[in-house]
């Protein structure tokens, strides 16, 4: 009986994994403009949108921080479960950031109309990245499914090797730069789309500098010399994600 709520939870995480890719897929995807009267100013509306922007990047870096999964785990949280635990919350917090989302019916900037079809283009080709890369990564790690599926069914903890493959031969963060494909691959951008292309870009930036102390903590000595060879993102030529120096002597 003690098994049935981690088994509940592993199926349930994964109902709301799908459901939270779909919204968020017509999210990024862009809404037409606003007409009529709007609920909030657009200054108060882009504090409000600022806010939940930042809701969702905050948690979702704090999570992964290493002390903090010791925590969770020590109160009780089985270590194969913390993926979908991990998961649960990254939805949510994404949930509540589109359906809080407060739209503002204000221009910030347009791309040049004959681009259209190569934003459109970006746009889908971002998405079929983001899966590759995660394919790459193992997309059961990031939701929890591999650790749970084998905890289910009482088999030994599957090992996770740091092998770079494909994307990851040339860029150390092919994912985050996919994401940022999905933020910034729209036609027109109103101004909350530019609070949150601000936001998430610079929580990319962030996350992508902790993402790299965090593999190195726990990888060592041959994710720092993967470093020294991969950059982060192309045309990185300098700081935390360019290559990084190789050790003297």
């Amino acid at each position: 009986m003690r098994r049935l709520p981690g088994i509940v939870l592993g199926l349930a995480t994964h109902a709301l994994f799908a459901f939270t890719v779909w919204h968020l897929f017509w999210f990024l995807r862009g809404a037409p403009p606003v007409s009529g009267p709007q609920r909030f100013t657009p200054a108060v509306a882009a504090g409000i949108d600022a806010v939940l922007a930042v809701g969702f990047a905050l948690p979702h870096s704090v999570l992964l921080a290493p002390a903090v999964r010791r925590r969770i785990m020590a109160a009780g949280v089985p270590g194969p479960c913390y993926g979908c635990c991990f998961c649960v919350a990254t939805c949510l917090a994404l949930l509540v950031t589109i359906f809080c989302w407060q739209p503002i019916a204000v221009v910030a900037w347009r791309w040049p109309a004959p681009c259209d079809a190569a934003v459109a283009a970006g746009f889908g080709l971002s998405w079929v990245a983001l899966l590759y890369s995660l394919h790459l990564t193992g997309l059961g790690w990031q939701t929890g499914w591999t650790p749970w599926w084998n905890w289910v069914r009482g088999l030994p903890q599957p090992r996770r090797e740091f092998s770079p493959r494909g994307a990851y031969r040339f860029l150390r963060h092919p994912v985050y730069l996919s994401f940022l494909g999905l933020i910034w691959c729209v036609p027109e951008v109103s101004f909350d789309r530019a609070v949150l292309i601000a936001v998430w870009t610079g929580y990319i930036y962030v996350g992508s500098v902790l993402k790299d102390r965090r593999l190195e903590q726990f990888i060592g000595a041959p994710y720092r010399e993967y470093a020294t060879r991969v950059p982060g993102y192309p045309g990185m030529p300098v700081g935390p994600l360019a290559r990084l120096p190789r050790p003297v002597g």
